[in-house]
């Protein structure tokens, strides 16, 4: 099984090569190839760029690696052996007992032959030693060779009343259409959907496809397409999905719509711009294809909310309203629907039933939002347990997908999170990455969640969240600043991070509805844009705190400081906790209290190790061993001024570190001008900033202030 230590070496060696592969992917590469790390290298390379993102499914058979060609290139079978390798690499399930109808040959006998050794018999299965193998018999063996094993296969499971896999297998081996195959195919395919099994679902739907003509086609395109989606497959979903319209059969186009809707807006980063009623039912008062058009409207609905277009949410709420109003689907579609979607961009409607909270993934959020995060996280536990076998009329279809197992996951490391869990939170994520499409949900806020748990943890975007950002929608790719920006902070530069955070402010960072661990101990992180942030209430009192701390000055900082210090004990996660106890200890140090300031920075580790934060304990204890000052730097009396650097550096820019060292000591405009090799006026504003950020008025007030830091140890 691959772990995701395992998988960030596989996707870093990727990187290394120029190409990404979406976690899941590689996944579903080790367990296909063996783990053979040099095989799966050059398989990525070899596959389209759509597979590598997981936009579209892995092809069958897998291309041939080159070391795979070399393994088996002496490899010598008869025709017998080689025609029972391939028969297991092309059945569905791994019974060993059709092998043996097929083969002739006794359990004893196969293990004994030259294909057995190549086998693993066990509990009544039989599957390759080397999964890789699989991959070779199939690119070795001529397509006349494989419809003939196909065929036999057929007759096999014909005999054994097996229809699915009888009707599977006779329709691989034809050459020509065989429609007969086709309405049981996708009768399989539609429960393989239902039950979770999104891959083989699509198989066996494309295969009733392409032997299937006018309705049957439509109606094998739409499972294969909503099976696509279920398994993040959004591109592919958009092949099977967009040939229904607009003039496929009509109850099948209002079927996938809501699938290819969520397609759609995945690989443009917005929900189609289409007025609802170009899309309703034409011609009919049929009440499935009006209950179709108004799950599609619920969906459109959601991913407007999703990604914070009020305006396209509330036109299509409209059109669910009177959708579920033709049907009679207020209580159990519109009302759930209506309250997540306001929940969703942290606003409410005056018509929302708030009290129909009748999703798992609704309640869980409703509860976090409302102040109670463990509430949340026991509601996703027990859904994901399947204790409750709850019905949700909006996720039908979808309840045991890899999509709705990403949205699950994606919302339980962002509960984390915001309870400060940020350890658990990132394991979490990188976890669920390995087994299904993270970056689909809440508009990609996976992905923007996994980068930043990367930055807290270790200072830096591990592979995990690089390879996921290839996925990353361009609404909200202006978050990697922020990543850019705390990874800066960290490192101790300021000036760097203030930058950046300043330019992601200003490009209105309006691409998630959730909140997410920021900066704002260098100047804000984008307030003003996020007056209708989804958050719990400690989250967004946190926030505020570190604002007020940062906004600090004049003659009562001292009790301001203190009050935020009382309001913060209020505060449970020990991340945010720590962030305000260290911004705490920067203003404390700045005001020449180093005694209480290393305090709060001791505090501060304390609380960033309990989160598991471990980048920003390392950052703090760099800060306090820089407040105690370099080896010998006052004791030996070389720069009585070192220790201010040191204090002023987590406030200032680089620039404006320069120069109100330089007037510390006495250096006129000019001077310091001359020194930096900048315009006298370039210093007056850097100095002018200094002041502000120091809360000095005056060259002499700024003296003061740095000697009486740098005799503060």
């Amino acid at each position: 099984m691959l772990t995701t230590e395992s998988a960030g070496e596989h996707l870093a060696d990727l990187l290394v090569d120029g190409v990404s592969c979406a976690p899941h992917v590689l996944a579903r590469l080790h367990s296909c190839l063996g783990g053979d790390r040099l095989a799966i290298r050059e398989t990525v390379a070899l596959l389209d760029p759509d597979v590598r993102k997981g936009l579209r499914s892995l092809p069958s058979p897998l291309p041939l690696a080159p070391s795979t060609r070399a393994r088996y290139a002496s490899l010598q079978l008869d025709p017998r052996d080689r025609e029972l390798l391939l028969a297991v690499a092309l059945r569905l399930r791994d019974d060993l007992d059709p092998l043996l109808d097929v083969d002739g040959r006794t359990p004893g006998e196969i293990a004994r032959s030259r294909a057995g050794a190549h086998l693993e018999l066990h509990a009544g299965g039989a599957a390759f030693a080397d999964p890789s193998l699989a991959v070779w018999i199939r690119a070795s063996t001529e397509p006349l060779t494989e419809a003939a094993v196909h065929g036999r296969l057929a007759a096999v499971f014909r005999a054994r009343g097996d229809l699915v896999s009888e009707g599977w297998h006779r329709a691989r081996a034809s050459f020509r259409k065989d429609p007969v195959a086709a309405p049981e195919l996708i009768r399989i395919a539609r429960l393989l959907s239902e039950a979770g099994h999104s891959d083989r679902a699509r198989e066996l739907a494309d295969e009733a496809a392409a032997h299937a003509h006018g309705a049957v086609r439509d109606e094998a395109r739409l499972v294969a397409g909503v099976s696509a989606v279920a398994a993040g497959y959004g591109a592919e979903a958009v092949d099977r999905l967009g040939p229904l319209f607009p003039d496929g059969t009509q109850r099948y186009r209002m079927q996938g719509l809501s699938a290819l809707m969520v397609a759609r807006a995945h690989l443009d980063g917005a929900v189609p711009d289409v007025a609802p009623e170009a899309l309703r039912p034409q011609g009919c008062d049929d009440g499935e294809d009006w209950y179709s058009w108004a799950r599609a409207c619920a969906f459109a609905a959601v991913l407007c909310a999703e990604r914070g277009d009020r305006a396209a949410l509330r036109a299509w709420l409209a059109a669910l309203r009177e959708a579920c109003g033709r049907v009679g689907a207020d209580q159990q579609l519109r009302d759930p629907v209506v309250s997540l979607a306001w929940l969703l961009v942290g606003d409410h409607d005056p018509d929302a039933r708030f009290d129909a909270d009748t999703g798992e993934m609704l309640r869980a959020l409703r509860a976090a939002v409302d102040g109670d995060i463990d509430l949340g996280l026991r509601i996703l536990a027990t859904g994901d347990s399947g204790l409750l076998g709850e019905s949700d009329a909006f996720i039908a279809g979808f309840e045991h997908s890899p999509l709705l197992k990403a949205y699950r996951a994606v919302l339980e490391a962002l509960l984390l999170t915001w309870r400060g869990d940020v350890w658990a939170a990132r394991e979490r994520l990188q976890r669920a990455s390995l087994a299904c499409p993270v970056a689909m949900p809440f508009a990609g806020l996976g992905v923007v969640l996994a980068r930043r748990l990367d930055v807290m943890v270790q200072g830096r975007v591990g592979p995990i969240a690089a390879a996921l950002t290839s996925a990353l929608p361009a609404a909200v790719r202006v978050e990697r600043l922020v990543d850019r920006g705390v990874c800066a902070y960290l490192a101790g530069s300021v000036d760097e991070a203030s930058a950046v955070i300043r330019l992601w402010r200003e490009r209105g960072s309006r691409g998630l509805t959730f909140t997410v661990p920021g900066l704002e101990e260098v100047g804000g992180d984008g307030a003003e844009v996020r007056a209708r942030a989804v958050e719990p209430p400690e989250v967004g009192l946190a926030r505020r705190l570190r604002a007020r701390i940062g906004a600090l000055s004049g003659p009562l900082w001292r009790a301001e400081l203190d009050a935020v210090a009382d309001a913060a004990r209020t505060v449970v996660s020990p991340f945010d906790r720590g962030r305000i106890e260290s911004m705490i200890g920067i203003r404390l140090a700045l005001r020449e209290d180093v005694d209480a300031a290393r305090d709060h920075f001791r505090a501060a580790m304390s609380l960033f190790d309990e989160s598991g934060a471990q980048a920003w304990s390392d950052a703090t204890a760099r800060r306090l061993a820089e407040l105690d000052g370099p080896t010998g730097a006052v004791s030996g009396g070389s720069d009585p001024l070192a220790i201010c650097r040191a204090v002023w550096g987590p406030v200032l820019t680089a620039r404006e570190l320069d120069v109100a060292m330089l007037a510390a000591r006495g250096a006129s405009n000019r001077d310091i001008g001359d020194a930096l090799h900048v315009s006298v006026r370039t210093v007056e504003v850097h100095l002018g900033r200094a002041f502000a950020k120091l809360d000095v008025r005056t060259r002499v007030e700024l003296t003061v202030l740095a000697h009486r830091t740098g005799r503060s140890r």
